[in-house]
């Protein structure tokens, strides 16, 4: 967007500043100059020069600010526009509905509260399912000779389960049991949503060798459906899960009518049901797939709204023509944009900038934050001929999508609306099993100034350690980011040369903030079109390392205990945080926990004498990685880890012959 804030000081150096900066470079260059009284020639033409220079300065710190934005753009630095947070919606229908499934479109919206307040958040399906009415109420993990019972741990709250047993073997299965009080619908496209288990820890390393790399699923597996006698094959449409391994959907096509008979199955009798099943036909997995929760119904969705068919303007054939879209911001790629030059409309395309433009290109530039469109000159990009027919109404944005903000990354169980009513769903139980992810407000004027000077040494390459933790961040909702040289994640504690691993750490409100697959899959491919071609390059997720600190503290007579205690714990949480920590100044915000930092004794101590009413701190304990550290020593943490908080405790005491007792 047009960047906009209060300018700073560029240069604070005054006259007697530059003069003493020069004096020390004189030895340098020309140690037989010695002279450095006003009287010596030489010296006077380096206070003339300074107090020239300073001159200059002071007019430069006077520029207006559209002169620094201007600086900006022209090296391509614009502000990052916010981002909608991705989540899964699940579509249940009434029980008593008289249909066997009801169609979901795509597009289909529903809202929650902002949880800030404001106009509601919208949330939009990113695709078409069909709800089924049977509830998916029964899950059997078959490991090739035994039936177990998971019914109870496919929830969001339970630590996850195995679907295939603990060896995952050839036969193995997992069986989902619909309880239908009708027959299940006939040859329609049933979804089903998989979440691999959250408490598997870290994600694997995303090794980047090329964007047209394939992905090689570690089992193949096959979908079946109980035909009353056997089990017969069904037809799959998609799976992008990989075997299970990453989060995402299976398609199946239901078979035809009668085909599936209800039964009962070994460790589930207490009612029949309508059997599928995903077979373990071959399996290469290093280690058992475990599932967090299989869902029906369920449908991604993304924190934005459809808009088609805005009528933008009508072009009047002059160069440099611009248009705003209505709603903002605009989601890269989404713009469908068409202009009608009096022979029909013709689709447009969406250009960073002008300068590989001819004058008969049909390209236009979009501000994705401010929706405003900008046509080409003549030279450099067509400019669309007056429409005589329509001279208003020639261009069209046949449909985009707007929205994000880092309100829209909703908790798991909010309550959502259904925004248009869809017969035989049951709008007031629809469900977001799970935390809503990515979304983030629109970068700072800060923050783009802080990435000037990276951007302008990189251009667009990384080449340094700097280059790739820079290039990291834009790569998506990354908070920070850490290149580590030499460190392969197979290999740890050998220094392989060639390779750089970066860690990322997402932007989410979390202890500790992880990365999905996708997003480390994302970085990994944004990063290798910009790597040395021969540099091995992996994206890695963070390793935690826990602390836990206990201490007393002795505070002023009349302090209220209780909130003196969360302040000292808040206070000390949030120097340790991944994200904000690293700053003993409550004042100033940190820039995240050092990778790696050591935990100085007196810093821990300091932050907690910080807070109001503490006179001192009599005892304080550190436990790092279940190890307690010695009393009033440095604590090391390990090359490259973070810290996840675990607990801080604070006792408090407004008796100073008691605390003299407990020290």
């Amino acid at each position: 967007m047009p960047l906009s804030a209060q300018l700073p000081v560029i240069d604070n150096r005054t006259f007697d500043d530059i003069v003493a900066e020069a004096q020390t470079r004189i030895p340098r260059y020309t140690q037989e100059w010695t002279d450095f009284n006003a009287g010596d020639a030489g010296f006077a033409l380096v206070e003339l020069f300074a107090w020239m220079t300073e001159l200059m300065i002071y007019r430069l710190g006077q520029m207006p600010q559209l002169n620094y934005i201007k600086f900006l753009q022209l090296i391509g630095i614009e502000l990052t526009p916010a981002k909608p947070a991705q989540t899964v919606l699940v579509f249940p229908m009434q029980s008593g509905f008289a249909q066997t499934s009801v169609p979901v479109s795509m597009g289909t919206q529903v809202s929650a509260a902002a949880p800030s307040g404001g106009s509601p958040i919208v949330f939009e399906t990113q695709a078409a399912i069909t709800a089924l009415q049977a509830p998916l109420d029964a899950v059997l993990a078959f490991d090739g000779t035994y039936y177990s019972d998971v019914t109870a741990d496919n929830v969001t709250s339970a630590d996850g389960f195995q679907p295939f047993g603990p060896f995952a073997a050839a036969g193995s299965a997992l069986l989902l049991g619909f309880n239908p009080k009708q027959p299940l619908p006939a040859g329609v496209a049933v979804s089903f949503a998989i979440w691999p288990s959250t408490s598997r820890g870290v994600p694997s390393p995303s090794p980047c060798g090329g964007d047209a790399s394939p992905v090689y699923a570690p089992a193949r597996i096959g979908w079946e459906f109980w035909a009353g006698t056997a089990w017969q094959s069904l037809k799959v449409l998609s799976d992008t899960t990989v075997a299970f391994t990453l989060p995402g959907f299976v398609q199946v096509m239901l078979p035809p009518a009668g085909q599936i008979v209800l039964s009962t199955m070994p460790g589930k009798v207490d009612a029949p049901r309508a059997w599928l099943r995903a077979r373990l036909v071959e399996t290469f997995y290093e280690s058992a797939p475990a599932l967090s929760l299989v869902s029906a119904n369920a449908v991604a969705a993304i924190a934005a709204q459809t808009v088609q068919g805005e009528v933008v303007g009508g072009s009047d054939g002059t160069p440099n023509q611009t248009f705003t879209l209505s709603s903002t911001p605009v989601l890269d790629g989404t713009l469908d944009l068409q202009i009608d030059e009096g022979s029909g409309p013709e689709p447009w395309t969406q250009v960073d900038d002008f300068s590989a433009s001819g004058p008969n290109d049909n390209v236009y530039l979009l501000d994705p934050t401010t929706g405003t469109i900008t046509l080409g000159d003549g030279v450099q990009g067509h400019i669309p001929v007056a429409n005589l027919n329509d001279p208003s109404g020639s261009i069209v944005a046949v449909s985009y999508q707007f929205g994000g903000g880092a309100n829209t990354n909703l908790q798991a169980g909010a309550t959502l609306t259904l925004m248009t009513s869809i017969s035989g769903i049951d709008a007031g139980n629809i469900g977001i099993p799970f935390d809503a992810y990515g979304g983030s407000d629109e970068e700072t004027l800060q923050s783009a100034m802080n990435r000037a000077p990276e951007a302008l040494k990189s251009q667009d390459r990384a080449v340094t350690l700097e280059d790739y933790e820079m290039l990291a961040r834009q790569a998506g909702p990354i908070a920070r980011a850490k290149a580590l040289p030499l460190y392969h994640p197979d290999f740890p504690g050998m220094q392989v040369p060639g390779v750089v691993s970066v860690v990322v750490v997402p932007d989410v409100v979390s202890p500790a903030p992880m990365p999905s697959p996708g997003l480390l899959r994302t970085v990994c491919a944004y990063l290798d079109q910009r790597r040395l071609i021969a540099t091995e390059l992996y994206v890695i997720a963070p390793t935690y390392v826990p602390v836990s600190i206990t201490l007393q503290l002795l505070a002023q007579p009349d302090a209220d205990t209780a909130a003196v205690e969360q302040a000292v714990e808040s206070a000390l949480s949030a120097y340790l945080d991944p994200l904000a920590g690293g700053s003993v100044d409550a004042a100033t915000p940190g820039t995240g926990w050092p990778f790696g930092g050591t935990i100085y004794f007196v810093d821990v101590l300091r932050v907690a004498a910080q807070v109001a009413d503490v006179i001192r701190v009599a005892d304080l304990a550190i436990t790092l990685n279940g190890a307690l550290a010695p009393a009033c020593t440095d604590v090391a943490v390990p090359a490259g880890a973070l810290l996840s908080v675990q607990s801080v405790v604070a006792t408090v005491t407004t008796d100073a012959t008691a605390m003299g007792a407990m020290a």
